[in-house]
């Protein structure tokens, strides 16, 4: 499937979605290329609709977002519970744990997931797998600078495989929003998600990990054919 195509399915995933937003609801505004769907469609209907929202973003890329298409933002502090938030995922499987964080904003998007009521997942349905790893995906997992050396021996003592995030168009490692560094770690199919995001937040240094384990509520999965609704 070429890439217009991909990018038709998130487009159709993002605008169901966004059907649960309400007037006066507080959105949790997600990062990537198919939140940004989200974000562009939450948009249009405060123009068509003329809806009032709030958006809490969870990257700056959100915010940038949030700005160029009308949303108004606010932060955690002055709204620490959220009516929904609208997010992509890198991988789902059939019980809607996810892996996420490709995108280097795993950390505040899993704090803003866990004071959602609702958290709604929309992806293309290449995401879709039975077990997560699936396919050679790494676990991202955002750690302190300084900590680096220590956590990769700890994520190898746990059956991992650790590498450092590097940049495109820049030198040395991907710096996340919160001046942090991400280290994809590779286990290969995980059999019991809950347990390796508990093994691994266990290393002093480490600030989040890109398992989502009972977070999301509902999923749009654009196909060709339909949008699915999990």
């Amino acid at each position: 499937m070429n890439p217009e195509d991909i990018e038709e399915l998130k487009r159709k995933a993002a605008y169901a979605a966004v059907k649960h937003v309400k007037n006066g609801f507080v959105v949790g505004l997600g990062s990537g290329s198919t939140a940004a769907c989200a974000i562009e469609a939450l948009g249009g209907r405060i123009k068509r609709e003329h809806l009032s929202l709030l958006g809490v973003p969870t990257s700056y890329q959100a915010l940038l977002l949030a700005i160029k298409h009308g949303i108004a933002v606010t932060t955690l502090e002055e709204h620490d519970v959220i009516d929904v938030t609208i997010d992509g995922a890198d991988q789902i499987d059939p019980k809607m744990n996810l892996i996420k964080g490709m995108g280097a904003a795993l950390a505040q998007e899993k704090i803003v997931a866990s004071v959602s009521k609702q958290n709604i997942i929309i992806a293309d349905e290449s995401k879709k797998v039975k077990t997560l790893g699936e396919n050679g995906h790494p676990v991202p997992v955002e750690v302190l600078p300084s900590a680096i050396a220590v956590i990769k021996r700890r994520i190898e003592s746990v059956g991992g495989t650790p590498i450092l995030r590097e940049g495109k168009g820049k030198v040395g490692p991907i710096v996340t929003d919160n001046g942090n560094v991400i280290i994809d770690a590779f286990f290969g199919v995980i059999n019991n998600a809950a347990e390796l995001e508990v093994k691994i937040k266990m290393i002093p240094g480490v600030v989040e990990t890109g398992l989502f384990i009972g977070l999301a509520n509902t999923a749009y999965i654009g196909t060709p054919s339909k949008v699915e609704k999990i």
